[in-house]
């Protein structure tokens, strides 16, 4: 693997292109129009324009973006995450033009993309599910059916869904229709597939994740937890690693099931899997996302392993270096999400000019970014402009080094969740270890909601 083009932007394909130069792998970077001055194209080797602003025209082009490839003779390809990371006619594209694809195979994807079959499958394999529908949902009187056999509240999701859109709460059955068909189009919209599911509402959970790696040969291992729980609409907001609620003995047994689900579906790559936690600490496998994660550097933080180099050892064909017993924890790393929006403006995405940018630093703190002092956040793509990661002896340190980081942290011009993500941070109950998936809208947004 000589030449690795990026198929993504911004802080992700940094990251990539930084891992690549320390393995002495040449990189091109892909860029649209509205990036041409964008920094991941001035730090890798070679940068090419895949077409204009609309992602549909440029990031989401698999004809241009194979078309690059060739050009400036890449032969793999690394997706990055969001864009065609799990896009499986990108990854068998891919390999039909002999260019490998940074992940696993076309027909993995397509295993575990489809939420509802894999659900199916993993139900039969004996992991534990959400109780819920026996795959998609043809009509509303089978969601009836369902919804009447499985009890209220349930969630109506897109079988094809991710990233918090096409999901929606229905309490009673007087909500389900409406909801059925804001679903159905939601799905539709996001993702070009209409087909959804129904699972029955898990009341205050968790949303704990488990980080995988493996290879070629049929080695698999996991690298622990991240809890994800602090969210809005659905959107990841903080992570951090160990949970609060996991200790060692669930920590194992939930790190098997991963492992397990890997192994069935015939996994290869970096991956994650992904649960729900109720409060007797019950699990429930949700889905897994056949990528890398916005939020794996607090993994790399506690376990000291590069997610993103170990992706690509695997790509090349190369055995896992280390077996589980070899996987050590250790600390407690926090990640926030920086984003251009201003959250008393109902999160209203803050595109434009950086006039002067402080970044955090200091030992335990980690800045993943693209964005610099004069660089223009164009209007056109995710509004996340960085991530601020601590690492501390445990978890009250990581959390002071966040407050630290977070008042250090200077991005004039534009609006950002900065202040929103302080006042999470030093919540009492946040503090506590005391939220659910319900959190922010519970304690941080509430007073706002009742001032409208």
């Amino acid at each position: 693997m000589n030449k690795i083009l990026i198929a993504n932007r911004g802080e992700i394909a940094v990251r990539i292109i930084r891992a690549c130069k320390e393995m002495n792998i040449k990189t091109v970077a892909v860029y649209s129009e509205a990036d041409k001055d964008a920094l991941h194209t001035r730090l890798a080797d070679e940068a090419i324009c895949i077409g204009p602003a609309n992602p549909k025209q440029s990031y989401l082009n698999i004809k241009n973006i194979i078309e690059a490839a060739n050009i400036t003779k890449a032969n793999s390809i690394h997706p990055g995450f969001g864009f065609l990371s799990e896009n499986s006619q990108f990854a068998k594209i891919c390999e039909e033009s002999n260019i490998k694809f940074i992940g696993p195979k076309a027909e993995v994807i397509d295993l575990l993309g489809n939420k509802s079959n894999s659900k199916k499958l993993m139900k039969a394999e004996g992991v534990p599910v959400i109780p819920g529908s026996d795959g998609s949902i043809r009509n509303l009187k089978e969601a009836v059916f369902v919804c009447e056999k499985i009890g209220y509240p349930v969630l109506l999701k897109a079988a094809a869904g991710g990233g918090g859109k096409g999901i929606r709460i229905v309490n009673c059955f007087d909500e389900l229709e409406t909801n059925y068909n804001i679903v159905k189009q939601e799905a539709k919209n996001s993702f070009n597939d209409d087909e959804i599911y129904i699972e029955k509402y898990i009341k205050e959970p968790r949303h704990v994740e488990i980080q995988i790696l493996a290879d070629e040969h049929g080695n698999v291992v996991h690298l622990g937890e991240r809890d994800c729980t602090i969210q809005r609409n659905h959107q990841k907001v903080i992570e951090e690693t160990p949970s609060t609620i996991i200790d060692n003995k669930l920590r194992n047994k939930m790190g098997s099931v991963a492992v397990k689900v890997a192994k069935v579906a015939g996994y290869t790559s970096c991956g994650t899997v992904e649960f729900l936690v109720d409060a007797d600490k019950n699990f429930y496998f949700m889905e897994m996302n056949t990528r890398i994660q916005v939020e794996h550097p607090i993994t790399e933080m506690r376990t000291g392993i590069d997610l993103v180099k170990e992706q690509i050892k695997i790509a090349t064909g190369e055995e896992l270096k280390f077996k589980q017993k070899d996987i050590e924890f250790r600390g407690h790393s926090i990640e926030c999400r920086i984003n251009a929006e201003n959250p008393s403006r109902n999160f209203m995405p803050s595109p434009g000019k950086i006039n002067e940018i402080n970044l955090p630093g200091g030992n335990g703190i980690r800045v993943d970014t693209a964005i610099y002092s004069g660089y223009t956040i164009p209007s056109n793509y995710d509004s996340m402009i960085a991530k601020i990661i601590t690492f501390g002896y445990n978890r009250n340190e990581a959390i002071g080094k966040m407050k630290r980081a977070l008042e250090e942290l200077v991005i004039d011009g534009i609006d950002t969740n900065r202040d929103f993500l302080f006042d999470v941070i030093r919540n009492t109950n946040f503090i506590r270890g005391n939220f659910d998936t319900s959190f922010i809208e519970k304690e941080i947004l509430k007073g706002e909601t009742e001032n409208r």
